[in-house]
């Protein structure tokens, strides 16, 4: 770049002549300073052997300046280049410099900065001496006066110092643009040096940057070798390259918008790729230009909890879409990955069921903690903390705790950590890998928040918890292709600790994810769920083995549906977890759930173990609702009694209350007893009598009550004593045997013959 060339700018000044010695002042080259027009002591010498025409000056001052008096430009990036010859005629010897007066739009002095070149002292008499400095705004290697933004134009020649009394001739004095000198690329490069940044780690540059970015109008901004602070939030509009490293407050937001991709936040933060992580995560939640931060398959060594609201202290609630995606974070070796247990007393009462009161020691308890105690449910956490009323608000009811006792509280510490917002909506994350290490937990959800999308990712080897939601911020939730990878796979089950999914909230859908060998695959304690085409194993090599619930169903009427699901050496447990006071008082009941079309497998397994498990906290419950089809239910190396059951540990069902159950076209292999409802039994009545007991063979779902005979179709002619075909039309009776599972046909003598019956454990 050449301003003379390319813009027709005009930086020399006029040659010496007889005429126009009133345009150089004796002063600082400002309007209304001495010239040496008229000027005893100096001449204009029309030919000097070496200079041709030239001014000869006697130096009487201690400082005598020479200034042309017209405002020379300077412009941002640009650098001229000032070069005086001269000699020494007679007397005293003095020293010569380039000097300049820098002046502002306002046409105001700049103070502040460098307004003289390097000194060089003759020392012959008749020997041409070159002297020359390069002024320019910024501060780059071999600019001897940087002048700044601010300086529009300047006031250029030289100065005489030293003794006075010596004569000395000059030559025309020479302004060249030497641009092209620091520009690597005439084309597409813009230097932030060349606006003033000073990359001194202390001095604010954000201005610098700012006016380099405007300046470059569609070309690269670069950033040389140095530490540029930026005191306050900076937009990029154009690409950039880093050679140097920024630092910032932690409010201040660098918004790179052409080059919106981690790498470049990398390079920009001098390769700490935590902090580039977080700025970028900043700059996505605070800049409309970009809807997605690319991690550009990058590895982010993370050393602590990544704290996302922490990174972005301007937004509590945030509910634009957003995405992160293609990379991986690492937890790295370090103490803050330790969790923080702390034990309380509270009380909890069930007409105050989602808080705990008077807790002590609650300022050590921390926001998400995992809640323990007599009778609290699994994967309950701390949503909310009010100090002052000493009250915890739960993320779910407790089954049956109301009084006062002891709690454990327990911060599991996570990668991302999103708990610190009030809200977030519409939050995606997309391809990539949490590599926890068994030292970090993956990702903590908002406490509240709707539609936030968990997609294509790996859970690799999580300390504790997978994804966690500590509150309502699962609304909506969508988990989909994701991987579960547990450190635990050598643990036996009923010893593992891990859970790869919790949630609270509604209309959450998980589909077509795989998890290996956690305690627990999913935790779920909303309604309208759908859970579809998961894979989820989680057995250990013990024969005759414990399994756990890989799904739970923490709420009664869920409406929720379990389809298309690989379900592998552990079970769906349905519960009501969840009620402060579990015995039944009213409601639907055990209501809505549909599991259709799964494999389920189990292998090496205790015969009692079931594929199906409804587990009531307390008395009076039913079913109410509840579609079991086209499932193959299989057990190798073992053989089961049946695949579904009620674990009675708190309470039996009320199976007289039983509705619309329907167990249909499930397939059984190496299980005794294979449900149906209703239920198909063939009868013989080889001796005659006048009623006949038909055993359901423990076959109705959950040993329930033979209820309701659908249908009873004679097979063969109903035969009397005699041998003799006897018409009649028997009728049943139901709930008969000790179990009162059996069904009584009843005829009006003694008979004999064949029927089939079809057989309802519900009403």
């Amino acid at each position: 770049m050449n301003k003379a060339i390319t813009d027709g700018v005009v930086f020399m000044p006029p040659a010496f002549a007889a005429d126009n010695l009133g345009l150089f002042s004796r002063g600082d080259g400002t309007p209304g300073s001495a010239t040496y027009a008229n000027l005893p002591t100096a001449a204009f010498v029309p030919a000097d052997q070496d200079f041709a025409g030239c001014l000869e000056i006697q130096k009487t001052d201690s400082t005598q300046r020479l200034r042309f008096m017209g405002q020379t430009p300077l412009f941002p990036g640009c650098y001229l280049q000032i070069t005086v010859r001269l000699k020494a005629v007679a007397g005293a010897l003095p020293s010569v410099r380039i000097a300049g007066w820098p002046g502002d739009a306002n046409e105001n002095q700049i103070g502040g900065v460098t307004t003289t070149g390097p000194s060089t002292t003759l020392t012959t008499y008749g020997e041409v001496v070159e002297v020359s400095a390069i002024v320019g705004t910024g501060a780059r290697g071999g600019v001897d006066m940087a002048w700044g933004p601010n300086a529009v134009y300047g006031h250029f020649g030289l100065d005489l110092t030293g003794v006075s009394g010596g004569v000395v001739r000059i030559d025309d004095i020479v302004i060249e643009d030497v641009t092209s000198v620091f520009l690597r690329d005439l084309i597409s490069v813009v230097d932030v040096r060349d606006f003033g940044a000073k990359g001194d780690g202390t001095t604010d540059d954000s201005a610098a940057f700012e006016a380099a970015d405007a300046a470059a109008d569609g070309r690269r901004v670069f950033v040389p070798s140095g530490t540029y602070f930026l005191g306050t939030s900076v937009e990029i509009s154009n690409r950039i390259q880093f050679e140097g490293k920024v630092t910032m407050p932690t409010t201040a937001i660098l918004s790179l918008t052409k080059d919106f991709e981690l790498p470049t936040y990398i390079d920009a933060f001098g390769g700490d790729e935590e902090l580039a992580f977080k700025k970028a995560v900043q700059s996505l939640m605070n800049n409309a230009d970009h809807e997605s931060l690319d991690l550009g398959g990058r590895r982010i060594s993370v050393t602590s909890p990544i704290d996302v609201q922490g990174a972005v202290p301007n937004r509590t609630t945030y509910a634009q879409r957003r995405v992160i995606r293609n990379g991986q974070l690492r937890a790295e070796d370090s103490t803050a990955w330790d969790e923080v247990k702390v034990t309380s007393q509270a009380t909890y009462s069930a007409s105050n069921h989602w808080k705990l009161t008077n807790v002590t020691n609650i300022a050590n308890i921390q926001k998400g903690s995992l809640i323990e105690g007599a009778g609290v449910g699994r994967e309950i956490y701390v949503k909310d903390i009010n100090l002052g009323a000493q009250e915890i608000t739960l993320s779910q009811p407790l089954s049956d705790a109301v009084g006062t006792q002891t709690y454990t509280f327990t911060r599991f510490k996570y990668l991302l950590d999103f708990s610190g917002f009030d809200r977030l909506n519409v939050f995606e994350i997309e391809d990539v890998e949490f590599q926890c290490g068994e030292r970090a937990s993956g990702i903590m959800l908002a406490p509240l928040g709707t539609i936030n999308v968990i997609r294509n990712c790996v859970f690799n080897r999580p300390a504790k918890r997978g994804i966690t939601s500590p509150g309502d911020g699962c609304q909506g939730l969508l988990v989909d292709h994701c991987q579960f990878i547990s450190h635990e796979g050598d643990v036996l089950a009923q010893n593992r600790q891990t859970v790869a999914i919790n949630t609270n909230a509604n209309d959450v859908k998980l589909r077509n994810n795989r998890a290996s060998q956690f305690r627990h695959f999913a935790v779920i304690s909303g309604a309208h769920s759908v859970i579809s085409g998961n894979h989820f194993f989680q057995g250990d090599p013990s024969a005759n083995g414990v399994r756990t619930a890989g799904l739970i169903i923490c709420l009664r009427a869920c409406n929720a549906q379990i389809t298309g699901n690989y379900i592998d050496n552990c079970f769906v447990e349905w519960t009501n977890e969840r009620e402060p006071e579990p015995d039944f008082s009213g409601g639907f009941g055990f209501a809505g759930l549909s599991i259709t079309n799964n494999v389920m497998l189990s292998s090496n397994v205790a015969p009692w173990f079931s594929h199906i498990v409804v587990k009531p906290y307390g008395t009076g419950h039913y079913i109410n609702g509840m579609n079991v089809s086209g499932n193959t239910f299989r057990c190798v190396g073992a053989t089961v009694n049946r695949s579904e059951r009620v674990d009675t540990s708190f309470a039996n069902l009320e199976f007289q209350s039983m509705k619309n159950v329907f167990f249909t076209g499930n397939t059984y292999h190496n299980v005794t007893s294979g449900a149906e409802n209703p239920l198909l039994v063939r009868h013989s009545q080889a001796s005659g009598a006048q009623v006949w007991e038909v055993d359901t063979d423990d076959r109705l779902p959950f040993n329930g009550y033979a209820m309701e005979v659908e249908s009873l179709v004679t097979r063969s002619r109903p035969r009397d004593g005699n041998n003799v075909s006897q018409y009649y039309m028997p009728y049943t009776s139901t709930r008969e045997g000790g179990a009162q599972d059996k069904v009584h046909v009843i005829w009006p003598e003694n008979m004999r013959g064949d029927v089939t019956l079809k057989v309802r454990m519900d009403i």
